[in-house]
């Protein structure tokens, strides 16, 4: 009787919630995150999705939902800007978290467009840690972190048909 041992890739995504909501949006779509949840495990074997959001009272039953359909959810305090519109700086938090849990997965998946996370997304690259980048549109997606993720990094515009939101019809 042989005695393999099973091999159990740990991969993990943080998303950078406000970018791929707007990126997404800006493609005319609406995502399913119960959809996205699946596609990531399924696709890409994550076992831990982060979910970096500005916390906002009113969306609590939202926060719910993520929760329960797989998220982690990192709430940062959100501050209106100077014209008012509520602001939840996420990137601190999100390269935090992936430093934090660093030696805990195999793999890291970044879901954004912003230049912001090019550190990052370098240091994981170099070391092999880097699954991919996935960004929810070309022409939005930073420059920066296109040249630095290389081949490592995808775009969401062909993935309207498989996780795309549906309204249902009653």
């Amino acid at each position: 009787m042989l005695n393999k041992k099973i091999i159990k890739i740990k991969n993990y995504a943080f998303i950078d919630s406000q970018n791929l909501n707007l990126g997404v949006q800006s493609l005319g779509w609406k995502l399913d995150y119960r959809k996205f949840r699946i596609y990531l495990k399924e696709k890409y074997n994550i076992s831990r999705v982060y979910l970096f959001v500005g916390y906002i009272p009113a969306n609590q039953d939202l926060y719910s939902f993520l929760q329960g359909a797989g998220y982690v959810l990192i709430f940062k305090p959100t501050l209106p800007d100077k014209d008012g519109k509520v602001k939840g700086n996420v990137d601190a938090d999100l390269v935090l978290q992936a430093m934090i849990d660093y030696k805990k997965y195999d793999k890291a998946i970044i879901i954004t467009s912003d230049g912001d996370f090019y550190s990052l997304v370098k240091y994981l690259y170099k070391n092999n840690k880097l699954e991919k980048v996935i960004s929810p549109y070309v022409k939005t997606c930073s420059v920066l972190l296109k040249k630095t993720a290389r081949e490592r990094i995808i775009f969401m515009s062909n993935l309207r048909q498989k996780l795309g939101y549906k309204e249902k019809h009653r």
